[in-house]
């Protein structure tokens, strides 16, 4: 019998178009367990449950210009030739497990296999194991992420694979300009207005260091919902306070922070996988109490949603889009964009703890690298179990002072939560190994 192919999305095939330079575009979900865990079982494990996820065994497969890659069953899959052993240099504490789950988002997954690749970490402080999963933004985003994380954790056995569907019918050209007007106009518009030019822009390298840091969900929710906001719109106010405050040590200021936040579109479930997200453009000034300003974020936020709900513009403009990417307009544009300072994505993940091989898993943290861009640093959150975790990645040369964003961050988000200024820096900040990371290829 021949093997499934399935045509790839515009949305799948706009992404492989822009991975095409020193920073790939993938993302890590850093599962830390309670407890050691064996390689033999979680190869088995992994065995038995990755086939649920269709993508996961599938790779990209060329059919010409003209007809375009399509996705086909990988038929040499094995889990062996996507999981690796590894140990976490001394100390084995947070922040030395971040820079092991650097290194591996940022070493570029090979094409000629399903683009995944996980590693089982042990020697962390305390006696735990992590298992730490890489995946390319083609086979999912954040949302279909969580369902991939579902179907690999402990929990009832769901039953076969689901069969394929039918391919999706493509859209009509009319359509497509129907829904590209309020994309655009969700980010920024043709031509949107240029943000105030400060050092968040600017040239950066191959290299990437993160800082993660941690607040409580039900304080941050609940000073929020007091001001008619949500979790995510404190969040970005305290991105942008702690913008804001990095900037003035730096001897500049501005205005206002002009985000990027990406918006979930339409999806099928775990059996629709791919990358449809949306970027709206939210604007959150310097001024004004914190009430004020988790009060016009808010209504940013609502006002800008609905019309970035839809297919992304880079699926929208299809064949047009990949032309242009593949030429190098893309990565021209976006190491030389005016109209962002940083990016902010946020997924609201499980509210009870997940389990994976019997173990519990303790803490959840998501690490994105999304291609060359000129934005020096970008936030990436997930709530988990009553806990918010959020990773600032950033160029080292271009933000030196990544551990005092950290820390700015840390008391932001406490402040908002309600929890005053946190303790030292260092016992809620892990930024990445002193080292940065660098893009390479398998």
């Amino acid at each position: 019998m021949a093997a499934y192919a399935e045509p790839v999305t515009d949305a799948d095939r706009a992404f492989l178009a822009m991975d095409t330079g020193s920073v790939p575009v993938q993302f890590a979900a850093v599962l830390e367990l309670d407890r050691r865990l064996d390689p033999a079982l979680v190869t088995r494990l992994l065995a038995e449950r990755v086939p649920r996820t269709r993508r996961l065994t599938q790779r990209i497969a060329a059919r010409g210009p003209v007809r375009g890659p399509v996705w086909q069953d990988d038929g040499s899959f094995t889990v062996a030739r996507h999981l690796e052993v590894r140990s976490c240099p001394p100390p084995g504490d947070g922040p030395a497990l971040t820079s092991v789950a650097m290194e591996l988002v940022m070493r570029r997954l090979p094409r000629d296999r399903p683009l995944w690749r996980a590693a089982l970490v042990d020697g962390l402080a305390g006696g735990g194991s992590a298992l730490i999963l890489v995946v390319h933004h083609v086979v999912a985003d954040g949302i279909n992420g969580l369902a991939l994380l579902a179907e690999l954790a402990d929990g009832p056995d769901p039953g076969p694979a689901p069969e394929p569907g039918s391919p999706a019918a493509p859209v009509r050209r009319t359509a497509r300009l129907r829904r590209l007007v309020p994309a655009m106009v969700a980010a920024g518009g043709l031509a949107p207005d240029r943000a105030e030019p400060c050092s968040l822009t600017g040239r950066t390298g191959p290299d990437r260091q993160a800082a993660v840091v941690s607040a409580a969900v039900p304080g941050l929710r609940a000073t929020a919902h007091r001001h008619g906001a949500t979790v995510h719109a404190a969040l970005l106010v305290a991105v942008a306070n702690t913008l804001h405050r990095v900037l003035a040590g730096r001897g500049e200021s501005v205005g206002s922070v002009v985000i990027a936040v990406p918006v979930a579109g339409d999806h099928g479930g775990p059996g629709s996988p791919g990358t449809v997200a949306s970027p709206m453009l939210v604007t959150a000034a310097a001024g004004g109490s914190a009430a004020e300003r988790l009060r016009a974020v808010a209504e940013d936020v609502r006002r800008r949603r609905a019309l970035a709900a839809g297919p992304a513009p880079v699926a929208l403009l299809g064949r047009s889009f990949r032309l242009f990417a593949r030429l190098g307009g893309y990565g021209w544009y976006m190491r030389r964009q005016r109209r962002l300072h940083t990016l902010v994505s946020f997924i609201r993940g499980p509210d009870r703890p997940l389990r994976f091989g019997g173990a519990t898993v303790r803490r959840l943290i998501p690490l994105v690298v999304g291609g060359e861009t000129n934005l020096t640093v970008t936030f990436q959150a997930i709530s988990y179990a009553g806990t918010l975790a959020v990773t600032a990645v950033a160029d080292p040369r271009a933000c030196p002072d990544l551990p005092v964003l950290g820390a700015y961050l840390a008391e932001e988000l406490a402040l908002l939560g309600g929890a005053g200024p946190p303790g030292p820096p260092g016992a809620t900040i892990g930024p990445g190994s002193g080292q940065g990371a660098r893009a390479q290829s398998e």
